[in-house]
């Protein structure tokens, strides 16, 4: 289905996916964008649920602008839900004033480093246990069907929302993990875009490319908006695949300075 989200049929969505939960609402957090809020059964995104985010080429692997669009949403979600962040990696490239700048600051952070994506995936466990967590994040290469059941069933357990930061260091498995069946609520996938203008000769601000490829109750969608989660439009609408073309207006503006980086070099 393309063209613009009909709220009729929001609503049916909205209301099949309370009654698959037993007549109980699930909780959403709105992003404050309305055209990305539309697309969102619930109106926002879904809390006590777990979320999937990639990147595209280079970013498969280093994870910065999935970083920060992650960051981001956890900045969102800080402020709506009291409590700090767990968030999971097996690497030292986690950069602290990168993440501060996305409004996500040191003192929310609590870091666990693991040795695998396996310990990964138990540390996220252990943490969506604890309701003193707003949320927790976990860098994740392989994730197989049945840990991401686990994760998915963990959040709705204890009412924590978990996300799943996909970084791949091989081609062979990044092509078999972005096509297995995933338990996420949501599959996201963040890419740099051109840079608005601000009026200022010379001066732009930094976009994302925001696919929403896959959405339990909902469809595919993309928009680009300015870092920080604001300033949303809609592109062209993806099809199943998360394929989308970037419309005539975006695509023909000049290409912006290159994005402020997450990681360390």
């Amino acid at each position: 289905m393309s063209g613009p989200a009909n709220p009729r049929l929001g609503a049916l969505r909205a209301r099949i996916q309370v009654l698959e939960q037993g007549g109980h609402p699930r909780r959403a957090m709105p992003l404050g964008l309305p055209v990305v809020d539309a697309a969102l059964p619930g109106g926002g995104l879904a809390l006590g649920a777990l979320h999937e985010i990639m990147g595209v080429g280079a970013d498969e692997e280093d994870g910065a602008v999935p970083a920060a669009f992650a960051a981001a949403l956890l900045a969102r979600l800080t402020r709506h839900s009291a409590g700090k962040v767990l968030w999971c990696l097996a690497t030292d490239d986690l950069y602290a004033p990168g993440l501060a700048t996305s409004g996500l600051p040191p003192s929310l952070l609590v870091v666990a480093r693991c040795r695998d994506d396996g310990d990964i995936v138990w540390a996220m466990e252990e943490g969506l246990r604890s309701a003193a967590l707003a949320a927790v994040l976990g860098e994740i290469g392989a994730l197989p069907p049945t840990a991401g059941r686990r994760l998915q069933l963990a959040c709705e357990t204890g009412g924590v929302t978990a996300f799943a930061l996909r970084r791949w260091r091989e081609g062979g498995l990044a092509a078999r993990q972005r096509a297995a069946p995933s338990a996420a609520a949501t599959r996201w996938r963040v890419a740099a875009a051109p840079g608005r203008e601000t009026g200022e000769p010379g001066v732009r601000v930094p976009c994302w490319r925001v696919e929403l490829l896959r959405c339990r109750g909902g469809a595919p969608a993309a928009w680009t908006m300015t870092e920080g989660l604001a300033e949303a439009e809609r592109m062209e609408e993806s099809d199943a695949t998360g394929d989308v073309a970037v419309a005539a207006g975006l695509a023909d503006r000049p290409a912006a300075a290159a994005p402020r980086r997450l990681r360390a070099v």
